[in-house]
């Protein structure tokens, strides 16, 4: 259906009636007009609704800048008195928030991505909090983890790249549309960001539970089992094949404690899991020795950036949306 809008525009002149300036409404079809024009008739529209509203609109840049450095606080607060439950209600806050914005806006192609990924995460995340846990659930954990932790680097990194390369106007060689190669690189770079950030912290949760499960690790410090040399803390399974030979489907890795692990066990516990400590003694790993090979310190780099995007993800939509509910309790627009 064709829409018609009214624009008033103002300062006119007209010889035959000699009336100077006034006010005269001009009526379009807009179905008519290039996207470029629809969008400078919304902010002309847009202008003309919040023309005179300057005080206003102070008020409420006032109020927002207030609600940030308050809401701020209170995290950092409650992330330090009870870092658990500020954990527990942030990974809830990323997994459900983002789906009722994608959900309002019909993003289906999210939405099917988000469907499988919480489906394979809660079925990990079930064979994690078994118990007593079985002998396969630890690497069936990681491998899964490890598995989305590097899709997510590298769809984050390819969507990066096309925005860098639609910024330098790259996208022309191959002529594709500026907005057209902006919004693919945009949408993977949300898709990896986003899962890398979810997949991390469900990681996180499962390594505290099965390391608490198998016994090795424990709140205090002290080990509550004695660990065998052939066995690995991380999983509990054998280890197979000794420190100085090569594996075929995967090599042992000895930390500077001496304690030794299945490399990908290892990996997966301080990659995934975040943990920077043995798994048996807590002695902090070393990664620079651990990741020698420079093509994988990004992934620990990458890491970090996750971890400061998680107040974007997590608290920000719901910070500006209490900002909303003042304005409106207020009055303001």
């Amino acid at each position: 259906m064709a829409g018609v809008f009214e624009v008033e525009v103002d300062g006119v002149e007209h010889a035959d009636h000699g009336l100077g300036n006034h006010e005269e409404t001009v009526q379009f079809d807009v179905s008519k007009l290039s996207p470029e024009e629809k969008w400078r008739v919304e902010h002309a529209r847009m202008h003309a609704k919040h023309k005179g509203h300057e005080a206003m609109h102070a008020e409420m840049v006032l109020i927002l800048i207030v609600t940030l450095v308050i809401a701020q606080l209170v995290l950092v607060q409650w992330k330090q008195r009870h870092s658990k439950s500020y954990n527990l209600v942030t990974l809830f806050q990323m997994w459900v928030v983002p789906l009722y914005f994608t959900t309002k806006l019909h993003w289906w192609r999210f939405l099917t991505t988000w469907f499988i990924f919480s489906v394979i995460t809660a079925y990990v995340s079930f064979r994690a909090t078994r118990k007593p846990l079985a002998c396969t659930t630890p690497r069936l954990v990681y491998k899964w983890f490890l598995l989305l932790y590097k899709i997510s680097y590298a769809t984050g990194i390819v969507g990066y790249s096309v925005v860098m390369f639609t910024l330098f106007g790259i996208n022309l060689i191959f002529r594709i549309k500026p907005e057209d190669a902006m919004d693919f690189g945009v949408s993977l770079l949300f898709y990896g960001l986003y899962y890398g950030v979810l997949g991390r912290d469900f990681a996180e949760m499962c390594a505290d539970f099965m390391a608490s499960t198998v016994g090795y690790y424990s709140a205090s410090g002290m080990p509550t089992k004695h660990l065998s040399d052939n066995i690995c803390a991380v999983c509990g399974q054998p280890i197979l094949v000794d420190v100085s030979e090569e594996g075929i489907i995967e090599n042992t890795y000895r930390l500077s404690c001496n304690h030794v692990f299945h490399e990908f066990c290892i990996r997966g516990w301080c990659i995934v899991g975040k943990k920077q400590m043995c798994p048996y003694c807590k002695e902090k790993v070393d990664l620079k020795r651990m990741f020698s090979n420079p093509w994988e310190r990004p992934h620990v780099m990458y890491g970090q950036l996750l971890d400061w995007l998680r107040y974007l993800v997590a608290w920000q939509p719901v910070i500006i949306g209490f900002v909303q509910g003042i304005n409106y309790v207020l009055g303001l627009e």
